[in-house]
């Protein structure tokens, strides 16, 4: 297959004009004509993974966030961007991002809420066309705020998460945002969410929630949309046989002590 024909693929799943307006998604660096015999499916270009890359021979690497994300007015090896530029140029590796795109239509947060069991989900913050950043549903019954906690240690392979608010609180309504949730927590508080689970809350965040009555899970940004990996195999898989298809699991990049 070529590049050009899994990009058509990607952007079935996830369509550009649903990311949002300040992001980077699309073909940041390759050829269209290049033939894709390998692919790699990450969350995060680090160079690590540039360099597996390029030891695997992976022809294609397809992340969920962008690695050219500001601007980049020159490109040399003075830094780590422009290293990881230069690399995969060097070595003829594509490199396609779904960010924003993914989370609002590609299935991100759907999927997140339904491996918790979430029933009568909606959208929590609507973005275009019915569709948008996370999603809100109820547990199947209520449950305290440590049942919670160890059903999504569970259901996302989790060793630690943080909690803002109190382990007896009775919860049902939930809200999930994969990723950072700082800009939702209002939302969710306002939809009388109990619980809103999520990444990146700081220690601000954390007390406006909880002021709010609103408890927050922070399963850490990558410890969410690691499963982004997975949905795309899983999709690309039954159109790209021909395409051998890696996951790169890379981990969070800290430790709790």
């Amino acid at each position: 297959m070529y590049c050009g024909d899994i990009i058509q693929l990607l952007e079935k799943k996830a369509p550009p004009e649903y990311a949002m307006d300040w992001d980077h998604v699309g073909l940041l660096v390759g050829h269209r004509d290049k033939q894709i015999h390998k692919l790699m499916l990450v969350v995060d270009v680090t160079e690590e993974i540039v360099d597996a890359a390029v030891a695997q021979k992976v022809d294609m690497i397809v992340s969920h966030h962008p690695m050219i994300f500001g601007k980049v007015d020159r490109i040399n090896d003075d830094t780590v961007l422009g290293r990881k530029i230069l690399k995969l140029i060097e070595h003829g590796v594509a490199c396609y991002a779904m960010h924003t795109n993914f989370d609002t239509i590609g299935g991100m947060a759907k999927t997140a809420a339904a491996m918790l069991g979430l029933q009568n989900l909606e959208v929590l913050e609507e973005t275009k066309d019915g569709e948008g950043i996370g999603e809100i549903g109820y547990l199947p019954g209520s449950a305290d705020m440590q049942s919670l906690i160890v059903l999504v240690k569970e259901k996302f392979g989790l060793k630690n998460v943080i909690l803002y608010g109190n382990t007896d609180k009775t919860v049902e309504k939930i809200a999930i945002c994969p990723g950072s949730g700082k800009s939702v927590i209002a939302i969710a508080a306002e939809k009388q969410a109990d619980c809103l689970i999520t990444g990146d809350i700081g220690h601000h965040e954390g007390l406006d929630a909880l002021e709010m009555g609103l408890n927050i899970i922070d399963a850490s940004h990558y410890g969410l949309e690691h499963i982004f990996m997975h949905i795309m195999y899983e999709y690309l898989k039954d159109y790209c046989m021909d395409v051998e298809i890696g996951i790169a699991e890379v981990g969070v990049p800290f430790s709790i002590l």
